[in-house]
Formats: structure tokens, C-alpha cells, sequence
């Protein structure tokens, strides 16, 4: 038992001797060292390090320094910053940030462009063909052909006046040719051609031709497609003119050719206020683009003053054996164009 005993405690204790000598060993050679450097006269003071004073003392980042061992924000710049921050005047108003931009749509005012980027001014041409209606219809022909051509001012992108010029062109029904083919044979009038001979053919044609104020407001408008509506008032001039075969004689280089060509052998003509309403559609070509296609068709009404049947005087003041053409008129316009 003692022998064990003594056993465990050597293993204890060489361990701690070895550590003791170690560090007599070092405390030894510092001791040595010290001593050399005071003899040979190259000693310095070893600096004595305050904690407390270092550690503990307030900082006053208030107060400026120019000691540079102090730890304070010493930039130039920040200097300024520093100045600026504390002279910022919250109550100034030259001192305060400009107010926020309020934005609104876009403005594109000039002068060929309103302010919500459609153009000012509006021009268009086209043509089309016509059907005759109601009344108008007993005497011209079902259909004709028609031309347009016209201008005027938008003011943004839903509202235009524009000034129209139209014209439409018809012929005669098959029955009003005839009867008055045998008023125009018959008496009082015995009509002859050029050779004398009583008349044996009868052509004719009408048209209307009007210049009109129209205003016009599109209701549908997208990227390509827009749809409007219009109206329109103005003056409008009918013509009735009645034809018949002749030989006509023409010099050329070569001497008198005759050709056949229908000779006018009466005209009438009436002078109206009218009015017209009616409904397009437009297709734009791309999304930058300002030109369009267009459709529409209209309502004309003339309102023409009617006129009595008459054979007139002995000097032929007062014919009239085509009252129609001075009663009111209606049809229907239908035009195809491109708007730029």
C-alpha cells in the first residue's frame, strides 16, 4: 500500500517541478537581460500605460481638437458636412427641397399638334358609290358612284370639323326614260333628232354635287381601330341632263371625222339647302402612323322646292316636264378613302 501511494504522488509531482523550473528559468534570463542593458547605458523607461485614464474618460465629440491622439472625425470634408448640418435652417424656405413634381399626361402642343398628340389638322379623300332611297329611287338608278375629298381642323382626338366636297353620280330608271321619251315625241314638243326624224332613244344622267360643314366626333378609339359618327349641312346642286344619239363632225390632222356622241337635248338644275348623318369606321396602319383607311356611309336628305309639270309659253319660258328633279332627294352615300 505504500509503496503505491509513493508511486502516485512522484506522478504528480514531476510534472509541477517541470513547469516551476521552466519558468525560474525565463524570471532568470529577463533578470540577465535587465541587467546587461542597464550596464552597458541603452535603458529606456518602459512607458506606464494608464487604462483608467484612457478607457474611462468621456470622449466630447462636440468640442473640435487638433490633437490628432484623440479620436475624433477630423476629414475637411466632413468638416463642411459638420458646419452645413448645424447652419441648416429647418424654417428657411430657400433651405428647404424643392416640392414634388406633379405629373399629368403628356403634353404635345405645337403648332400641326394638340396637346394629347393629335394632329390639328385633319384632310381625306376617297370614293365610293351611292344607293338612291325613298322617293328618289322611282326615278334614278338603284346605284351610282361617288367621289370626296375634304379637310378641316381637329381640336384633340374625339372632336373635328371638317369642309367636304362630294359628288355623286346616278343614272335614270329604265320606265323614266321612256315616258319621257314619248312626252319629248309627242305634242306640243314633236322633238327631232338631226336628221329630222322623231327621236327613237333617250339617255340621261343626275348627279348632286354639295360642299357641306361637318362636325365629327369618334366615340372608339384604340391602337388601330376607331369608329365616329357625323353630321353635316350645306348646299347641294342637282342636275338632270337628258341625251340622245348624234353624228358630230371633228377636224383632225387627217380632215373631218364624224363619231357618234350623245347630244344634251335638256337639262334641269335646282339649288338646295340639305343635310347628311352618318357613321365610319377607320383602321390605322401601325401604331405610329397617322395615316388611316376609312368607311362610312350617310343619311342625305335635300330639301329641295318642288315645281309644276309644265309645257311653258310660246317662248319656252317655264318647260318643265321633269318636275323631279326639283323634289326633295334622299340616298345613301357609302365612301371608301384614306385619311392623313
Amino acid at each position: 500500500m505504500h509503496t503505491m501511494i509513493s508511486k502516485i504522488s512522484r506522478n504528480r509531482l514531476y510534472p509541477i517541478l517541470g513547469r516551476t523550473a521552466a519558468i525560474t528559468f525565463l524570471a532568470a534570463a529577463g533578470t540577465l537581460g535587465l541587467h546587461a542593458q542597464q550596464s552597458a547605458g541603452t535603458a529606456a523607461p518602459s512607458p506606464t500605460l494608464n487604462l483608467t485614464t484612457s478607457l474611462l474618460a468621456p470622449l466630447d465629440l462636440a468640442a473640435p481638437t487638433t490633437n490628432s491622439n484623440d479620436v475624433e472625425y477630423s476629414s475637411s470634408v466632413g468638416g463642411v458636412e459638420t458646419a452645413n448640418a448645424e447652419l441648416f435652417n429647418l424654417g428657411a424656405r430657400e433651405d428647404q427641397p424643392p416640392p414634388r413634381r406633379r405629373y399629368g399626361r403628356p403634353n404635345y402642343n405645337d403648332s400641326h399638334t394638340n396637346s394629347d398628340g393629335s394632329p390639328k389638322y385633319d384632310f381625306f379623300g376617297g370614293g365610293g358609290f351611292g344607293l338612291s332611297s325613298g322617293g328618289t329611287h322611282n326615278y334614278l338608278s338603284a346605284a351610282g358612284w361617288g367621289l370626296q375629298l375634304g379637310g378641316g381642323r381637329n381640336f384633340n382626338k374625339k372632336f373635328a370639323v371638317n369642309l367636304q366636297f362630294d359628288y355623286d353620280h346616278f343614272g335614270f330608271q329604265t320606265n323614266t326614260l321612256n315616258n319621257l321619251l314619248a312626252i319629248y315625241d309627242g305634242p306640243p314638243i314633236f322633238a327631232t333628232d338631226q336628221n329630222g326624224n322623231p327621236l327613237s332613244q333617250l339617255g340621261g344622267t343626275s348627279h348632286v354635287w354639295s360642299f357641306t360643314i361637318d362636325p365629327k366626333y369618334t366615340f372608339y378609339d384604340s391602337d388601330k381601330y376607331g369608329a365616329y359618327v357625323v353630321v353635316g349641312a350645306g348646299l347641294y346642286h342637282k342636275t338632270a341632263n337628258f341625251t340622245t344619239p348624234a353624228i358630230e363632225e371633228e377636224e383632225t390632222f387627217f380632215g373631218p371625222e364624224e363619231f357618234e356622241a350623245n347630244a344634251t337635248i335638256d337639262k334641269y338644275t335646282s339649288n338646295a339647302p340639305g343635310f347628311n348623318a352618318g357613321i365610319g369606321m377607320t383602321y390605322k396602319f401601325s401604331h405610329f402612323a397617322s395615316q388611316r383607311l376609312y368607311a362610312e356611309a350617310r343619311y342625305v336628305f335635300v330639301d329641295n322646292q318642288s315645281r309644276a309639270f309644265s309645257f311653258g309659253d310660246a317662248n319656252g319660258n317655264g318647260f318643265n316636264v321633269f318636275p323631279q328633279n326639283s323634289a326633295k332627294t334622299t340616298y345613301i352615300p357609302i365612301k371608301f378613302g384614306i385619311q392623313f
